[in-house]
């Protein structure tokens, strides 16, 4: 078999640990013959790497282990070599305070990981809200050809014949169970519906979201967002992926040909018309950096204004990702949006992903709509501007309150999450409806790691009479599960000296969506004195990643990502070299 790529006549990689009489060739080899693998595995075939983020402490990522075995055979039918390695999980239902604070460091094994194995392709088995990213992130850094299969979202929550919604049901329950309108009862039996499958949560959360941005910027095989974990096709697209990743090694399909301007101007159209979560921007700013990519906050704005929100499904609409999928998934959307999708551009398919839909058709209008019929005629994210927020604030407006979209209130200030967990619920507290929850020091650095404090709770005493919604701001992140009026990634942030460090209670705070505004309503002068007597919060003392982290995270608007690892680096260049001996 020929040990050189067809497409660029070069060796592949892995030749140089394979091939030869050295004494690092002969004992590469036999350390995997250990394992009950013949010679021809060492015939000049490509070796394929498995990057596998499967853990039981990740339930979105549980199938996972499954998934692999096919993505195997696939390679193996295609005349690879593969061999799985594990990597961090990052399971956002255990990890605390956030797996946002961990993204970066799983971002940066994946890399080192395809820099020091001899793989010549990988296949980035992801599931959960930051995995996915994550692989993405590591992948976008080097010049190995890649191909992403997630797990899929788990089958629809039901309760008897009642739809509860996922998790974005369950916040609804524990409002109505911790106000007295359900009984325990019902409350624990809750507990074993929410999640009846394998997979990641079965809405348009952040990992629905970021399986869809995967697949718009052409990073999978077309359909993989949206098959259900449990369903027979979610495993022959892992061997049909598997197979796929030999072939694009032969062609010499890198991530630097699929990762370009116009996949992500489709990625943020994609994200804005499935009414996706509000996590995706600042993954996807992360992954533009990598990929040496020009992406601010306002060409997702300039987008979200011209993209309908076409997608009928939780936490924007009423349906279920299984609903999603049993409409024709994003190939269906991808065939509505038409002309909003840039035609050019390469996926993994080696055709653009227009190309790849060409036959997609909605299998149910009332799940995934024309344009025509959309919920909503914007797209469900708008970017923010003013004095509160002068690099940026972001908005899932398609799921927060019609009669708040404009809004003026005073401030209620929390210093920080303890500080908001020992008032929120205090029947003394000085709060009425129209109050501006303001949340601080919960951002990248004050967090640490922007954990998804963004919906902040309702005040019991407010709940108990009935309200719904309130206008609430911070620099943290929220759920892709979750809803409401919540104005989140205030940046800078106020662990950094950003405006939101500065508001006090009593403060009026101005919000107007419609014209993308979110001002404090002090004048210059007296937030200059504040400023004078602002210090920054206390936090312990940090140490390993964490604080690493705190010392090189950039801000949100910027990806949340480390600024030295912007911009991709060649494998070629430093990728280990054997040496014969």
């Amino acid at each position: 078999m020929s040990q050189t790529s067809p497409a660029t006549g070069r060796p592949h990689r892995s030749a140089a640990w394979f091939q030869g009489d050295s004494i690092n060739a002969m004992s590469s080899r036999a350390w995997l013959r250990s394992q009950g693998h013949s010679s021809s595995m060492f015939d000049g075939r490509p070796t394929i790497g498995v990057i596998n983020s499967w853990a039981d402490t990740t339930p979105c990522n549980v199938s996972l282990r499954q998934v692999a075995e096919h993505v195997k055979r696939g390679v193996y039918r295609a005349g690879g070599f593969p061999l799985e390695l594990p990597v961090m999980s990052l399971g956002e239902t255990l990890m605390k305070p956030t797996t946002m604070l961990y993204r970066n460091l799983m971002a940066m094994e994946v890399e080192e990981c395809i820099r020091a194995y001899p793989f010549d392709g990988v296949v980035l088995l992801a599931g959960c809200d930051k995995t996915t990213p994550g692989m993405i992130l590591g992948l976008a850094s080097t010049d190995i050809p890649g191909i992403v299969v997630t797990s899929g979202p788990m089958l629809r929550s039901i309760r008897g014949t009642e739809e509860l919604g996922g998790p974005s049901g369950l916040w609804k329950s524990y409002v109505a169970h911790r106000t007295g309108a359900m009984d325990d009862g019902i409350w624990r039996e809750i507990e074993s519906c929410v999640g009846r499958s394998a997979g990641h949560c079965g809405v348009m959360g952040s990992a629905s979201t970021m399986a869809i941005v995967a697949e718009a910027l052409g990073l999978t095989l077309p359909g993989n967002a949206a098959i259900p974990a449990v369903d027979s096709r979610r495993l022959a697209l892992a061997e049909d992926s598997g197979y796929r990743i030999v072939q694009m090694v032969a062609e010499g399909l890198l991530p630097e040909r699929i990762l370009t301007r116009a996949a992500f101007d489709n990625a943020i159209t994609a994200l804005m018309a499935v009414g996706g979560s509000t996590n995706a921007i600042i993954h996807l700013t992360a992954i533009a950096r990598r990929a040496g990519i020009a992406l601010t906050l306002d060409d997702f704005d300039r987008i979200s204004r011209r993209t309908p929100v076409i997608a009928d499904v939780l936490p924007v609409g009423r349906r279920q990702m299984e609903d999603f999928f049993y409409a024709g998934g994003l190939p269906a959307v991808v065939h509505e949006l038409g002309d909003l999708l840039d035609p050019d551009g390469v996926t993994v398919t080696g055709r653009s992903l227009r190309e790849n839909c060409a036959d997609a058709r909605s299998l149910d209008a009332r799940t995934i709509r024309s344009r025509d019929e959309a919920l909503q005629r914007d797209g469900g994210i708008a970017v923010l501007r003013g004095n509160l927020c002068p690099d940026g604030a972001v908005i899932k407006h398609a799921a927060a309150s019609p009669q708040l979209r404009r809004h003026r209130g005073r401030a209620v200030v929390f210093q920080n999450k303890a500080d908001l967990s020992a008032r929120i619920h205090d029947r003394a507290l000085a709060v009425d409806a129209s109050s501006v929850l303001v949340l601080r020091d919960s951002g990248p650095v004050g967090g640490p790691g922007m954990p998804e404090w963004g919906m902040l709770p309702i005040p019991l005493k407010l709940a108990e009479q009935g309200v719904t919604d309130m206008v609430r701001i911070s620099d943290a992140r929220m759920s892709g599960t979750s809803f409401g009026t919540c104005v989140l990634h205030i940046s800078p942030e106020s662990a950094v000296g950003g405006v939101l460090g500065l508001v006090e209670d009593g403060d009026e705070i101005e919000l107007d969506i419609p014209n993308r505004r979110l001002d404090l309503l002090v004048g210059d002068e007296e937030l200059a004195r504040r400023r004078e007597r602002w210090t920054p919060p206390a936090h312990p003392p940090r140490r390993g990643f964490t604080w690493l982290y705190t010392q090189h995270v950039d801000q949100a608007d910027k990806g949340a990502d480390f600024g030295f690892l912007a911009g991709r680096t060649s494998a070629a260049e430093q990728m280990y070299q054997p040496t014969d001996q």
